[in-house]
Parts: C-alpha cells; sequence; structure tokens
C-alpha cells in the first residue's frame, strides 16, 4: 500500500534573526508543525541551540552582508527552494533611540542596510523557487511605520521603507503572498533595549506571536498589512 502522507513535500522556510525573541520562537512553532528550517542570526552560538531544538539548518551570519544572503539562497535551492522567507531580523539603530534632529548618519545608514535592504535582497535572491512553489513573504513591521513616536524615526523610516517595498512587491508578484506584519510589543531584548527592561516584561510573549505567524500562513489570506 502506498503512503500517500510520506509523499507530500515537506514545506521549507527560511527564518531571519532566528537565535531569540520572535525568529526563535517562530523556528519552534514552525518546526513543531513539520516544516524544513533554514534558520539564520549573527549569534553562532545561539543560533546553534535553536538549531538543535528545531532540527533547522543553522547558518551564522549578518543578513546585511550580500555573500550571506547568497550563501542562505543557494542552501534554499539546495532543498529546492522555499516555501516561506520570513524577514525577521532587524535593528533598532542606534540606542538610546535619539531625536532626529541628533540621529547619527552612519547608524541610520545601517539600519537601513539591515531593515531595508537586507530583506529585499533575501526576496531577490530566493524569488524564483518562492514563484514556482507559490510561496509567500513575511516581512516583519511596526507600527512605528504608521505613527510617530519621539525617538523612533530612525527605526520606524526604516520599516515604512520596508512595508512599501512589501506592497509593490505584492503587486509585481501576484503568484507570491506577500504579508508585511505588525506583531505589536513583544517581551524582547529588542524592546527592552528600546523602553527598558521593566516596560518590556508586560509586553506580549513571542510565541503567543509566532503562533499567531504560524496561522497565517495557513489561512493563506490576500497579501497586504497584517497587525496582531
Amino acid at each position: 500500500m502506498t503512503n500517500d502522507t510520506a509523499a507530500i513535500p515537506r514545506r521549507t522556510a527560511l527564518v531571519t534573526g532566528a537565535s531569540r525573541g520572535l525568529g526563535l520562537a517562530l523556528a519552534r512553532a514552525l518546526a513543531g508543525d513539520g516544516w524544513n528550517l533554514i534558520i539564520t542570526a549573527r549569534g553562532a552560538d545561539d543560533l546553534e541551540k535553536a538549531a538543535a531544538e528545531s532540527g533547522a539548518t543553522a547558518l551564522a551570519g549578518d543578513v546585511a552582508d550580500p555573500a550571506h544572503r547568497e550563501r542562505l539562497a543557494r542552501a534554499a535551492g539546495e532543498l529546492g527552494g522555499l516555501d516561506l522567507l520570513v524577514n525577521n531580523a532587524s535593528t533598532l539603530g542606534a540606542v538610546p533611540l535619539p531625536a532626529l534632529a541628533s540621529y547619527p548618519a552612519d547608524a541610520l545608514a545601517g539600519a537601513f542596510a539591515t531593515n531595508v535592504i537586507a530583506p529585499l535582497g533575501l526576496v531577490q535572491a530566493t524569488l524564483r523557487g518562492l514563484r514556482e512553489r507559490r510561496g509567500a513573504v513575511i516581512n516583519v513591521s511596526s507600527d512605528a511605520a504608521v505613527r510617530a513616536y519621539e525617538g523612533w524615526g530612525g527605526y520606524g523610516a526604516t520599516k515604512a521603507a520596508l512595508e512599501l517595498l512589501s506592497g509593490v512587491l505584492a503587486v509585481e508578484e501576484p503568484d507570491v503572498a506577500v504579508w508585511w506584519v505588525d506583531p505589536g510589543e513583544m517581551r524582547t531584548r529588542m524592546l527592552a533595549d528600546a523602553v527598558g527592561e521593566q516596560e518590556a516584561a508586560g509586553a506580549a510573549d513571542p510565541d503567543t506571536v509566532a503562533r499567531f505567524l504560524v496561522d497565517l500562513v495557513g489561512r493563506r489570506p490576500a497579501s497586504g498589512r497584517v497587525t496582531r
């Protein structure tokens, strides 16, 4: 008797910023849902621990580095292409969060490199497989992309740019689902760096957001901005 379940190919996802916070929680959730995973982050030790938990292929590096993005794309190609790309890796930029009047230009350029150019570069590098497999892209955004908060101008500008790129990509690539997701405040190191440990402690657990994202992929609504 043929085992039809065994014949169904496993879906493959690439998750950036997967050594902690939302990326780690999402890697765990996707692994529990049966996905093949490629995960990346700059911290090799934490990334290896995450890979041991999820059975993922771990490739440490900086997504702002074009050579590392190509390495990730090759790994995805070896697995037959991506069904899901999650651009989660992000940086606040200058910390403590400065007013725009004193924002260091080099820190802002670095934030755009990580938060905007790197996600687009990964989309470009993996798009062929995403098209062929009618895959999906999740670009993790923020309400700072659409609202003016004191001190958040640099970070918010990068996320606003990412949202515009996401919208255009959704129009240009009708066979690929593209969602730019505002996950709300989460109890992460990044939020603590921005607002302090005490305020960050009251934010949502990343595991809750990860389950929301897994459900989003399963439902596959039309491309667009999604708010948890």
